[in-house]
């Protein structure tokens, strides 16, 4: 069967999943220890082809293409092995009565974009890493474990669904040689008796990431990006931080003062870009980092910075860049994270942020750097990246490349707080401190704000604790945004529990703006159970929360 019939005829690839105990009348068992039934078919991409894999139960087999399946205490293990072949993808598909009826939380492959929500079943619908579900009564949740070596995505179909597990390196197959992948661990939950919605999917990512790697003290501060927008410096930054560190005196967790993008070298074919650049060298505008990390904290905030790692520089050898048809540009070029030296080189970058003696530092872009999408356009064209085109490592599949940049990179930054941003969230999961959970807020519109920093709290803020510490991103705190509204949000995450950053124009502080701020500061200073929106069922933006055993309404 080729590809195109294949797609046309898209329920051959879906399947529906079962547990091994079946209650009567019903597919799920209220017991922790319910794991799923084997698949009904398993089936592949290899190249042009679709193979549909014959056998039954724990192994499936077309030529040399073998796929054998384990249980483990928690669930399914999925192990790949397909010598001589360039694989794709192998999908597992299960059949089970008909879903339609039923509500689903999405997830996203990394950020969300203000686009998560309960919702009917979608069969079009890519469902990354995993979904859970409402049927009547009880909560359920499909998915797979964190730090997985492929990219797990699930498909709702009539009286079907499928796991989907993209095992490409780059663009292509991946070419696994002898080796045997461990591709993935499926794992589900069903709801406890009493136990609310909310609860039973904060029990689940407990369950796909057994360790959260958390900070020792809640993480918050402030940001210079919703005001500045890289047209900083270094007498800006300390003019920022004079500005706001007053405001969390008396504090035993000192903020921090986070530099953004624009102190770095610029590249001379992009002068005006500053985020794009020489990650390494600081430009005229800091003539010192390490000195502007001891003034921020003399002036009683911790330093911190961002960066943006695969930065390739046009003096670099050609032979380390990824080709011009993944995220790489001619004048742009992105480094090949599948290359040894380029991970020095990338170790090396945290190493001496280290060495100028910041405690944080955000780096971004990886993933639209290495793949040329950003999260939802990943979801719109149903594809990370597009068609042919490889890494220079074809052994390895995606999932193993990325995580080895971000292994590297958390075993150069040693005990300093890394926030990943624009980073793939299963993957991240256990080895960063913090994740940015969402796409950028705003200081230039609300609209915006509400729509990828709510949403995004709401929905995304059940992973703090158990996957990371979830970073909503900042409060924009500009004379551009009502101040009625940025209050509300800011006061939301500061009572939230997650980490709480203000990018405070200082136009816009005023005595009313500083009171705020500083009881906000004790309240992100401390440690709190997470917010849990109460409306999300049926309120892509909620307005009623539970707050540190309180609930609150807000007027967005």
């Amino acid at each position: 069967m080729d590809r195109r019939h294949f797609i046309q005829n898209s329920s051959y690839a879906l399947g529906a999943l079962l547990f091994s105990e079946v209650v009567p009348n019903g597919l799920f068992s209220n017991t922790e220890k319910t794991l799923i039934t084997y698949p009904d078919s398993v089936s592949a991409i290899l190249g042009e082809q679709v193979a549909q894999l014959k056998g039954s139960g724990a192994k499936w087999i077309y030529n040399n293409l073998t796929v054998t399946l384990e249980k483990s205490k928690t669930g399914i293990q999925v192990f790949i092995r397909s010598p001589n072949v360039s694989l794709e993808k192998v999908i597992l598909n299960w059949i089970t009565p008909d879903k339609t009826k039923s509500t689903v939380l999405n997830d996203h492959w990394e950020r969300t974009y203000g686009d998560i929500s309960w919702h009917p079943t979608k069969s079009e619908e890519m469902l990354p890493w995993y979904f859970m579900e409402i049927e009547g009564d009880e909560t359920f949740g499909f998915g797979v474990k964190t730090g997985t070596n492929s990219f797990c995505s699930w498909n709702i179909g009539i009286n079907n669904l499928a796991l989907h597990l993209d095992t490409r390196s780059g663009g292509n197959g991946v070419k696994l040689g002898d080796r045997k992948l461990k591709a993935a661990e499926i794992v589900t939950i069903s709801s406890n008796t009493g136990e609310t919605v909310f609860q039973t999917t904060q029990r689940f990512m407990g369950l796909m990431c057994p360790v959260a790697r958390m900070p020792a003290d809640p993480v918050y501060g402030i940001n210079d990006w919703y005001f500045s927008y890289g047209n900083n410096s270094e007498k800006l930054i300390l003019e920022h931080t004079s500005l706001m560190s007053p405001m969390a005196e008396g504090l035993n967790n000192k903020p921090f003062s986070v530099i953004d993008a624009g102190w770095f070298a610029t590249s001379p074919y992009h002068p005006d870009d500053r985020s794009w650049g020489n990650v390494g060298k600081s430009n005229e505008f800091f003539p010192d980092m390490a000195g502007l990390a001891s003034k921020i904290r003399d002036l009683g905030m911790r330093p911190g910075l961002w960066t943006r790692p695969l930065c390739g520089k046009e003096s670099d050898n050609k032979n380390l860049f990824l080709p011009i048809n993944s995220g790489n540009t001619p004048n742009m070029p992105v480094l090949d994270p599948s290359i040894p030296e380029n991970l020095e080189t990338i170790a090396g970058y945290f190493k001496l942020y280290n060495e100028w003696n910041y405690d944080l530092v955000k780096f971004d872009y990886t993933t639209f750097d290495i793949f040329g999408n950003w999260g939802f356009q990943m979801m719109q064209k149903g594809a990370l990246t597009q068609k042919g085109w490889h890494m220079n490592d074809v052994t390895k599949t995606n999932a193993e490349i990325i995580l080895g940049l971000y292994k590297t990179i958390k075993k150069a930054a040693g005990n300093t707080y890394i926030i990943a941003c624009n980073t793939f969230s299963h993957l991240s999961a256990g080895i960063f401190f913090l994740f940015r959970i969402g796409d950028d807020t705003s200081g230039n519109e609300w609209d915006r704000t509400l729509k990828m920093g709510v949403n995004t709290l709401a929905f995304r803020g059940l992973q703090h604790g158990k996957f990371y510490a979830s970073d909503a991103d900042c409060v924009g705190l500009t004379t551009k945004v009502p101040w009625e509204k940025n209050k509300q949000w800011m006061e939301l995450v500061a009572k939230s529990g997650t980490p709480l950053f203000i990018s405070a124009q200082p136009d816009a502080i005023g005595s009313e703006q500083k009171e705020t701020i500083k009881k906000c500061f004790e309240l992100a200073s401390k440690k709190l159970p997470v917010g849990e929106p109460l409306d999300w069922l049926t309120n892509a933006f909620p307005n009623n929360w539970k707050l540190n055993g309180k609930n609150e309404s807000f007027n967005w």
